[in-house]
């Protein structure tokens, strides 16, 4: 015991973090790759309307929410790192199957090429947008299969690479890896999609899709390479794998206790479950709307298509500005450092601090009379607030269930945040239409704007609810036994 206390510590878990965070990174990159080329290359092509985008992102959302549902049982037979391998091979080849959309929507239509597909027009260009729409839908699905595992395992290798204490920053940092891939996603996406276009590559969108997707087969090779369970990994010492077990004897016998996990049923009937079930359904709606339309909303209210340099920049700072949630991560620890409170407390206390700042997305759409840039500073702390609520939230399923849960709880909260996406997503695209066509006026916008303002005051008090909500089913630390 005296040369594990003198033997200086090895690091390993971080790089196993940093693992998580590129990961997350070629996640959101996927993801968003969408988003950002639909409006200006995308939509000209197959002749898309706000609603079959909505609808394309809701279906997306849906399945997510689908497979969320399975995917941490998934992670949890068949272990984090051949489950890792599958979600993300998934999900690599789902992104290269959009490239192959618009050859798809040729054959079926019996057109030539992207220029017949630009030019039709009447009942054919009505063919060409539904055929494409069900296209992407597919691409979409396999996409959103793939990625529903990512979270859960990268939040059952956090559980066992860390201690409870630091779990919330560690969490942050591989969550940051969503902000990174929406930071750099509007600066490389239009940019490759723009480039291969000029190159006379298709009609450049496609080999965008292709370039980013490919990303994820990379990680998968080092990921083979690097990663064995933290009991038996020769790159963690004794020093290092005693820091990580530091939590109590309880919690260790908790986890190993007769090797019985929780199924999902009797997840669903402990109020602990709900608690963080609720607080992702009410929230993550906001993300995934200002991640899937604020490309749109930056070109529909300022002019700004994806691939100028103004868009770009103002994206870019706007995910910039979410880079904050790093200091949300830690936030937890140092109320834990400094009162000595269990984490639980902790972290509903921090994330009460993160629900008062989407408030200020109440007035971001009205400072944008003044500048644009005020607007989009204010989604970016919006985004922040997200982020460091977010990591908080998945750190709450592995203070209150054990470690053999903790993918299965993360998979039921993915769910929740996938049909809050898939509502949020199908309802924009439809109320955008509408209130367009019927040029509807809302506490002094009209249009398109007025829209959009509906949806910003929503986003707005989103978490304020859902904290009170958790608040009410799990009013103090309350662990599940297995």
């Amino acid at each position: 015991m005296n040369n594990i206390q003198t033997t200086r510590k090895t690091n390993f878990r971080w790089v196993i973090c940093a693992m998580l965070f590129f990961a997350t990174t070629v996640n959101y990159l996927d993801r968003q790759a969408l988003s950002l080329t639909w409006k200006d290359f995308i939509a000209p092509e197959f002749h898309w309307t706000n609603t079959d985008y909505g609808n394309i992102a809701a279906a997306f959302s849906i399945m997510y929410a689908i497979a969320n549902f399975f995917s941490g049982r998934i992670i949890d037979w068949l272990g984090t790192r051949r489950g890792y391998l599958w979600a993300i091979g998934v999900w690599s080849a789902g992104a290269c199957l959009h490239a192959l959309c618009g050859w798809a929507t040729e054959q079926w239509v019996g057109l030539d090429d992207a220029a017949q597909l630009v030019g039709a027009a009447g009942d054919v260009a009505a063919t060409v947008s539904m055929v494409s729409v069900w296209f992407f839908l597919a691409a979409r699905v396999v996409l959103a299969a793939g990625e529903s595992g990512n979270f859960p395992a990268a939040v059952k290798v956090t559980a066992e690479y860390f201690p409870k204490k630091d779990r919330a920053f560690a969490t942050a940092i591989f969550n940051a890896g969503a902000t990174i891939g929406a930071l750099v996603a509007p600066l490389c996406i239009p940019t490759l999609a723009r480039y291969f276009k000029d190159m006379g590559v298709g009609n450049g969108w496609e080999m965008a899709f292709v370039v980013i997707g490919m990303l994820g087969f990379v990680w998968m090779g080092i990921w083979i390479f690097i990663y064995q369970p933290m009991q038996t990994n020769k790159r963690v010492n004794a020093a290092e794998r005693e820091y990580i077990l530091q939590d109590s004897q309880d919690d260790a016998a908790a986890d190993a206790d007769s090797g019985r996990k929780l199924s999902i049923l009797e997840c669903l009937r402990l109020r602990q479950t709900w608690a963080i079930l609720m607080g992702k359904f009410l929230t993550d709606g906001v993300w995934w709307f200002f991640l899937f339309w604020t490309p749109a909303y930056i070109s529909d209210v300022y002019g700004y298509t994806s691939d100028s340099a103004m868009a770009q920049m103002l994206m870019f700072t706007l995910y910039a500005i979410t880079m904050l949630s790093l200091y949300g991560g830690k936030l937890p620890t140092i109320f834990i450092n400094r009162t000595g409170g269990n984490a639980y407390n902790c972290r509903m206390k921090a994330m009460f601090i993160f629900a008062l700042f989407p408030l200020l997305g109440l007035v971001a759409q009205t400072l944008g009379a003044i500048s644009c840039w005020l607007t989009i500073c204010i989604i970016g702390i919006v985004g922040a607030a997200h982020q460091s609520w977010s990591a908080n939230l998945f750190s709450v399923g592995s203070d209150l269930f054990p470690k053999k849960a903790v993918a299965t709880i993360t998979g039921i909260n993915g769910m929740a945040g996938g049909l809050s996406s898939f509502l949020i997503n199908f309802v924009s695209g439809r109320l955008l239409d509408h209130v367009e066509a019927a040029q509807t006026v809302f506490c002094g916008f009209q249009g398109k704007e007025a829209g959009y303002f509906i949806i910003f005051c929503y986003c707005s008090v989103a978490y304020i609810a859902g904290w009170l909500v958790m608040k009410l089913l799990v009013p103090r630390y309350m662990p599940v036994k297995a």
